[in-house]
Order: structure tokens, then sequence, then C-alpha cells
């Protein structure tokens, strides 16, 4: 196990160091929600009600929603000013009878290991409850937030359980209970009792299995071994920032070239479109805002130098032209004059 917390049990002047372990881990069953064709996961996305726009967790604030439905959004300063506590210490406030304590009222428990020097104390405090039949009601601060808790000894460990608020125990309101059909007979009562006294016995915890789960380890395994099992494809990583910023970049090339009177070239269009999104798709301009404030920049500075370069290879390549078409003429003259010299000496010899 690993320590989730690190602190001290102080109790009068007498101070326990102890790390703090989950003492409970759920094995309930666990399903994946998943395509039934191709076994693929299912995603969510984190979508506006509002205006139906994916929302980045970057914008995500918290709200606190009022009985009338108004919505109050919360910002980092407000949070700030919330009662919190990063005390590492377990006080003990009173010691109280164990039947005091309604299990109700108990939510998580942890398990204390004292420190190597701190054996000693931590025993004092453990055999002082068990003498006493008592729990230990306590304060302490996990996550920034103070709640009580008791402390309890189980199996010569002392158990720290963390305490509902009172407010949070909802109240029965059944108005059948008082009916006066509820009323039970005295001979039912001494059936009652006589079935109580049949079934009496100690709670042994290996005479109870989860027979759900077990039931559907058995499916699961009996599928492994006849080869039904849905073998999908890697899921495609969202593409995310790394989509809009070529999109983004995308939009850089064609207002560069725009300026400049040409069109944009399809096969960098080609180059920068995601795979599997239509050229027709625009994406968020969230992303163009992000690729800006990231270094959008250098991109445009690139591409202006790109298109300089592009631009003094023209103007080479068009002073280049004119000689090449004098060259092409002369190259052209020559032949011609020599063909005529070859036709006139031909017709000499035949003369």
């Amino acid at each position: 196990m690993r320590a989730i917390w690190k602190g001290a049990v102080s109790f009068g002047l007498v101070s326990v160091p102890v790390k703090l372990y989950a003492a409970t881990e759920s094995h309930d069953v666990q399903f994946r929600q998943v395509h039934a064709k191709d076994g693929g996961r299912i995603k969510y996305q984190r979508v506006c009600s509002i205006d139906g726009e994916e929302v980045a967790y970057a914008d995500i604030a918290k709200g606190y929603e009022t009985d009338d439905g108004q919505m109050v959004i919360l910002d980092d300063d407000d949070l700030a000013e919330l009662p919190s506590s990063s005390s590492r210490e377990i006080s003990v406030e009173k010691f109280v009878p164990s039947e005091q304590i309604d299990p109700l009222l108990l939510e998580k428990s942890y398990y204390l290991e004292p420190d190597k020097a701190a054996a000693k104390p931590y025993a004092l405090l453990r055999e002082s409850l068990k003498e006493a039949d008592r729990m230990a009601v306590v304060t302490v601060a996990l996550r920034n937030r103070t709640s009580t808790a008791v402390l309890r000894v189980r199996d010569d460990v002392i158990v720290l359980q963390t305490m509902m608020w009172p407010d949070e125990i909802r109240k029965p309101d059944f108005a059948g209970l008082d009916a006066k059909e509820s009323e039970v007979k005295p001979q039912e009562l001494k059936m009652a009792r006589l079935l109580v006294d049949t079934l009496a016995g100690d709670y042994d915890s290996t005479e109870y299995e989860d027979d759900y789960r077990g039931a559907v380890e058995a499916i699961v395994q009996a599928k492994l071994e006849g080869g039904e099992v849905k073998h999908a494809p890697a899921a495609k990583e969202s593409t995310g920032e790394v989509v809009d910023l070529l999109a983004a970049l995308q939009r850089s090339v064609d207002a560069a070239k725009t300026s400049r009177g040409e069109s944009a070239s399809s096969e960098t269009t080609a180059a920068a479109e995601p795979a599997g999104e239509s050229a027709g798709e625009e994406p968020a301009e969230e992303a163009a805002s992000e690729e800006a404030a990231s270094g959008g920049g250098g991109t445009k500075t690139a591409t202006k130098k790109s298109a300089t370069t592009s631009s003094s290879t023209k103007k080479a390549a068009a002073k280049k032209a004119p000689a090449k078409k004098a060259a092409a003429k002369k190259s052209a003259g020559k032949s011609s004059t020599a063909k005529k010299t070859t036709a006139k000496k031909t017709a000499k010899k035949a003369s």
C-alpha cells in the first residue's frame, strides 16, 4: 500500500506521527461503453449546453447552481477566499462511547501506521481506546478541507473513519410507519423472536462471496477461450491542437499568397488537411488564436521569407529568359547558314 497522507495524532501533550492508508477498495464489476460493431471505446466530449461547442479544460470554471436554477460562476480569487486548512494534525477533541456514533455517519476508512519512533505512543492510544470501549472524535484536514472523523481500533490497528455532517443525513418520512396496520401482535412478535434465535450465529465473512462478479468473470473467460474477442484498432488520438495548428498555418500561407495575387496551392491544401476531415470543414477559431499566442509570429516570418525567395527566383528566371531566346535564335541562324552552304557545294559538283 502507498501512504496518501502524513501527519500526527495529538491528544493532550502526546503526539503520534502517523501515515494514512486507504483501508478499502472497490471490486465492483466495471463495464465499458463500447461500439457493438467493433468494440471501440465510446468517448465523451465536454460540450456547452448553450452554444453546443466543445469546451477546452482551460475554459471550464466552477459554477454554483442555486435552488431557483441560477448559476453563479466562481473564479480562482473567489476560491482562494474559502476557508481551507493544510494542517498535518489529527486533533483529538473528545473520547465518546462507541454506541453514540451512528454507523450512518461514517464515510471513508483509513488505516493509521505509526512512524518507527512512535510505536510506543501509538500503542498507548490504541490500548486506551480498547480498554475504555470508546472512540476518539477528531478533526482532520484532508484535501484542504477540515472534516470530523473518529478513531477506533480494528485488529490492533487504529482506523480513522471520516464522518458526514449531520445535515447530510436524510430524515425518513414514511407515513406508513405510523399506521395502525403496522402494529405488531404479541403472538407475531414471539414467532419472529423464535426465528431470530433459530438463525442466530456469528458473522464469518468467508461464508459470503460476490457470485455476480464470479459469473461475469466466468462468461468473459469462456468468450476469451472461444475467440469471441473484438480486436479493435488503436483509437485515433484526438487531433486537437495539432490539426488546429496545421489549419492556422494553411490559412497563413493562403493569406500570404492572396496578398500577392496568387491562388492557394491545391497540393499545400491537401498536405495541411487532416485525415478524415472534409475540405469544406472549418477548424475551431479558438485553435487559431492559440497558434498565434504560441509562436504564430514565427510562422508568418517564415512565410514572408519564403515569399521573398520565391519573388527573387522569378525575377532571376525572367532575366535569363531573353538570353536563352537570343541564344536559340543564333543557333537557329547558324544551322540555316550551314544548310545553304552545303546545298551550294552540292550544286557546283553536279554541274
